[in-house]
């Protein structure tokens, strides 16, 4: 299994944009709160959230097509590069996420960019932030219009949890990292 700055590594090596590196941490360390919450591997669902998006940066039209020839550049398994390619169900893959880790990292892609918008139009960032900040925000197509709620949706009747429950874990998680997410 790779490490956190082997993976970093890889994921700066294929990934130009900054804002593509900083939506990656969001990932990581919901994934992390995640896995902390339900009593999962921590370390290897982070790298996963950190690695979800390996193939975007330098190919957007071959997104969860490209992932598994990059990410065998290290030393991940087969449940691994499954969780990467199935986040991207419906839209550019047709691997379904089956496994909680895969449903989770399905869900909370998407969630994450919402949490981000919302709080760059709060003044206190992510301090105090709750779901009905989020839910608010939500509602409102225009704001975030490139966030697919159906998705943060169905990955939470995928999951089985209360959508309020996967909104208050990924700003937890967020919250803990606004420094190393910039907010």
């Amino acid at each position: 299994m790779i490490d956190r700055e082997t993976a970093l590594e890889l994921l700066k090596k294929y990934t130009p944009e900054e804002s593509q590196i900083i939506h990656a941490y969001c990932v990581e360390e919901t994934m992390r709160r995640f896995a902390t919450e339900y009593g999962h591997d921590a370390l290897y669902w982070s790298l996963v959230g950190l690695l979800h998006d390996i193939d975007y940066g330098l190919y957007p039209e071959e997104h969860c097509k490209m992932a598994p020839t990059l990410l065998a550049e290290v030393d991940v398994d087969d449940a691994f590069i499954r969780a990467v390619v199935s986040h991207g169900w419906q839209i550019c893959s047709d691997v379904e996420p089956v496994h909680f880790m895969e449903k989770v990292l399905y869900t909370i892609d998407e969630l994450t960019g919402l949490i981000y918008a919302t709080a760059l139009m709060r003044p206190q960032r992510m301090v105090g932030m709750g779901v009905k900040s989020v839910k608010k925000k939500w509602s409102s197509p225009s704001f975030a219009a490139g966030v697919n709620r159906e998705i943060i949706a169905r990955g939470a009747e995928l999951l089985g949890l209360p959508l309020e429950t996967i909104i208050t874990l990924t700003i937890e998680a967020m919250e803990a990292a606004s420094e190393k997410i910039g907010l």
